[in-house]
């Protein structure tokens, strides 16, 4: 299955270290990230995810909820996390799925069809595909998603970065250009005329081409 950015984001049920969940009522009515490892007991992985726990704070702020996924076991999660908070200087703080037959990494298309239905025997080199970030709004569909390979740690920063620019444009009729950060200014989409904007923005734009309209970051 190939997933696409607008996409309903695949329901599932699962268990996770915080007991068992329906995904999509699990997100309710804010905003999600999932992000998926290959496998417990990985160098790389084992960075992130203490990184993310230091991080849930600031995804709290924007009501976000964040989520990890390995296709072993939870028992297997449970004693990973002690090995986290040891290493990182932070006790994992969000939940983590157990994909342990493998039915969440196929519906997200990290695993292919037939790559069986266990986790049993299966290394991190198998799994090299399950690691993967989705940003998921709040009508359940996947706003962002990002793919890296096995020995590159992941820019948890940069995808709050990303999840600050996906709240922002979902809110407001804008585009954020390259390296935005907030409180930078903003594009106003080609999509909308001069006279739509003038109307939405009475306080002006800068221009610098017909499609290239510049305006500070809207406040809310």
């Amino acid at each position: 299955m190939t997933l696409l950015i607008n996409d309903i984001a695949p329901d599932f049920t699962a268990n996770t270290t915080e007991g068992p969940i329906n995904f999509h009522e699990w997100i309710g009515d804010g905003w999600a990230i999932l992000f998926s490892h290959p496998k417990d007991f990985t160098p790389v992985c084992t960075t992130e995810l203490g990184y993310m726990a230091g991080l849930k704070p600031e995804f709290d702020k924007r009501n976000t909820k964040i989520i990890g996924l390995s296709i072993d076991p939870v028992d297997n999660h449970a004693r990973w996390a002690a090995d986290i908070e040891e290493t990182q200087g932070h006790k994992v703080n969000y939940p983590m799925i157990g994909d342990t037959d493998l039915k969440v990494a196929k519906a997200y298309g990290m695993l292919p069809r037939d790559a069986g239905e266990t986790s049993e025997g299966r290394t991190a080199v198998d799994n090299a595909t399950v690691r993967a970030v989705f940003v998921i709004g709040p009508d359940k569909r996947i706003k962002a998603m990002l793919i890296y390979p096995m020995s590159s740690g992941r820019n948890f920063d940069e995808v709050l970065r990303l999840l600050d620019s996906c709240q922002l444009t979902a809110k407001h009729t804008v585009a954020t250009p390259v390296n935005w950060r907030p409180g930078d200014d903003v594009i106003i989409p080609p999509s909308v005329s001069d006279e739509a904007a003038a109307a939405k923005y009475p306080e002006g734009w800068k221009t610098l081409k017909p499609y290239l309209r510049v305006i500070a970051q809207p406040r809310d």
